[in-house]
């Protein structure tokens, strides 16, 4: 099956954490023999951004992870119908513009033969909804939101007929421990500052506690305000910039424990959604310690990661790990597993391949897709 997927960015995952799934589902749909053709803007700001930031060997790095893979990049001269052309399924990530939404929709509500399906990684299904909701759908066979709460959010509000919860997951090909790399550090943190989002949760949670202990601590990511660059430098951490995703492995390998904040639109309106680092840190045998969110789903079992309620819990319970090495790696080992049962890519691709039976009916499905809904 020719599988065609259109997103902001897959070369460049500049402030666009999507682009480490879909890149992991790309590879996972090749390796099952399917033919993958990516399609990014030329223009994007994300590879905008990255190239600003480290040139453009970057992306042929990331292109090069991925030889399977046809990336191709596109302009204002795109060709549609040559672009869809044999298609059978077609996945539109939401930070397309309208217009292209809207085009490719019109074509399968002509009669296009694919499958189609909106993919959702983000909230603003609840802080900026009227964004939404001048996407046209209607030519839509689905929406995959990577949430149960948001897969309710569009069936409720009308936004889509049918709708199939569909998780982020770890890239295990990329994301997997590295046990030869020496730990040096204390703490390492991966992840952007934003648009204050969550400034007050990172300060609660990450900065004080590591200036608390005296942990070596590094941070990585882009957006960081002024205020945030004084507050790390105070705490004596470590601020090394943009970290591009297929270099994360080696980067949470060199220290004991990570931390998991997720930005605050998500714990306080989107349960049961974790950020995706979190399914890449376990897959990389690193223990991690949560800011509070709450995994309404059942995706992690207890011990998989530890919990902590309030900035002086994260300091006793990151004390613990940095100073109970036993502890850190039952902990580690407890995630990891986790991750390889039930949390990689190749699962989600399979899933995937189940919606796509069920739209199309063309053969029946070894398993019911998870959480599907459809208003009357």
């Amino acid at each position: 099956m020719k599988c065609i997927l259109f997103c902001h960015a897959f070369t460049s995952c500049w402030n666009n954490g999507n682009a480490h799934f879909l890149r992991g589902i790309a590879r996972e749909l090749g390796a099952l023999g399917h033919e993958v053709v990516v399609y990014e803007p030329a223009d994007g700001w994300s590879r905008t951004n990255a190239i600003r930031d480290s040139g453009s060997n970057t992306l042929r790095e990331v292109a090069d992870l991925f030889p399977s893979i046809d990336i191709r990049q596109y302009d204002a001269s795109l060709d549609l119908d040559e672009a869809l052309d044999g298609a059978g399924l077609v996945i539109v990530h939401e930070w397309n513009p309208p217009e292209l939404i809207e085009a490719i929709g019109r074509r399968r509500a002509l009669g296009a033969p694919y499958a189609l399906l909106f993919h959702d990684t983000h909230h603003r299904a609840v802080t900026a909804p009227d964004e939404l909701a001048r996407f046209d759908l209607n030519g839509f066979d689905g929406v995959l939101a990577f949430g149960e709460a948001l897969r309710q959010i569009y069936l409720r509000l009308g936004w889509a007929e049918r709708a199939f919860t569909w998780h982020e997951a770890a890239d295990t090909k990329l994301y997997r421990p590295l046990p030869h790399i020496t730990r040096t550090h204390d703490v390492v943190w991966i992840g952007n500052w934003g648009d204050g989002e969550r400034a007050a949760e990172l300060n609660e949670f990450l900065v004080r506690p590591v200036l608390e202990l005296s942990a070596q601590t590094r941070i990585y990511g882009v957006r960081y305000s002024e205020a945030a660059h004084r507050a790390i430098e105070q705490a004596g951490i470590e601020y090394r910039g943009w970290l591009p995703a297929h270099r994360a492995a080696a980067a949470f390998a060199t220290a004991r424990s990570t931390v998991h904040v997720p930005r605050g639109p998500y714990a306080r309106s989107l349960p049961g959604i974790p950020t995706i680092r979190m399914f890449e840190a376990m897959a990389c045998g690193i223990p991690i310690v949560s800011a509070p969110w709450d995994d309404i789903e059942n995706m992690f079992p207890q011990n998989a990661y530890l919990r902590a309620k309030n900035g002086a819990q994260m300091t006793r319970v990151l004390a613990t790990l940095l100073n109970d090495q036993a502890f850190a790696a039952e902990t580690a080992e407890i995630g990891l597993r986790v991750i390889q049962s039930r949390h990689t890519c190749g699962h989600r691709a399979m899933q995937l391949l189940n919606i796509v039976d069920e739209i199309q009916g063309a053969r029946p499905s070894s398993q019911p897709a998870e959480h599907e809904g459809a208003i009357a």
